[in-house]
């Protein structure tokens, strides 16, 4: 697989504007995210859209329950034709596998692929000072994270979402068979915004992700087309030399 592959985060209010989105990127960009903006909305209906315009399909609602429930979800997931979806570390061991498991199990029974479990480190809106002031856990992001992966492999997941800044951390510590996807990816040229741990999509590729999840810089631009495609450039420039 490719390194650097871009993925748009598709957090619109509703499914006509996402669909004109799609549209108007037309083969600019063939991944998209659906959050919990959009799918709480418009729910199958949104991964209905983007199958019709024969896009992948990235479903980041952070599963994060009990193992059977979470199982009970992923089950929902394969039999629409999800191809990467995310749990949350914070479930625990015994949940990741459990949603490894009702996947594969899923898949075999119904005869389509089997979704990509990855699950979700430390959001990227979180730094040092949140860690201690909230939750008074005086470690840094990159020793959580650290912790985090490290289950996240132990129970079979298929890759991670961690910020560019541990990037370096998962490459050295972990196996690069573990898919790498990173939000608080912005070019140099656009707002940083909420996200406080972020990395330019060049230096995102060079620290070792293998999907860049971009939203605003490309949702907000007055011409999203044009952005995506300087973007697509930069990454094509640092993966092809």
């Amino acid at each position: 697989m490719n390194k650097g592959i871009p993925i748009l985060a598709l957090d619109l209010p509703d499914i006509e504007k996402a669909r004109i989105m799609v549209e108007q990127l037309g083969d600019s960009m063939s991944w998209y995210k659906v959050g919990s903006v959009l799918f709480t909305k418009e729910g199958p209906g949104a991964i209905e859209m983007l199958k019709k315009a024969n896009k992948k399909i990235f479903l980041d609602l952070k599963f994060h329950d009990i193992p059977n429930t979470v199982a009970g979800a992923i089950r929902q997931c394969v039999s629409m034709g999800i191809d990467m979806l995310t749990v949350h570390a914070s479930g625990g061991f015994t949940m990741i596998a459990k949603a490894v498991e009702a996947a594969a199990t899923e898949a075999d029974l119904i005869g389509l692929p089997s979704p990509k479990i990855i699950v979700v480190t430390l959001l990227t809106s979180l730094d040092s000072a949140d860690l201690q002031n909230d939750f008074d856990i005086k470690v840094t992001p990159e020793e959580i994270t650290k912790k985090l992966v490290k289950v996240a492999q132990e129970a079979g997941a298929h890759g991670v979402v961690s910020s560019p800044n541990e990037l370096f951390m998962i490459r050295k510590y972990f196996s690069h068979d573990l898919l790498a996807i990173t939000p608080g990816v912005r070019p140099s040229w656009s707002k940083n915004s909420d996200q406080k741990r972020v990395m330019t999509p060049v230096e995102a590729v060079n620290a070792g992700a293998d999907f860049l999840v971009i939203g605003r810089p490309i949702l907000q631009a007055d011409n999203p087309k044009q952005a995506a495609e300087t973007i697509l450039e930069e990454i094509r420039e640092v993966t092809h030399g």
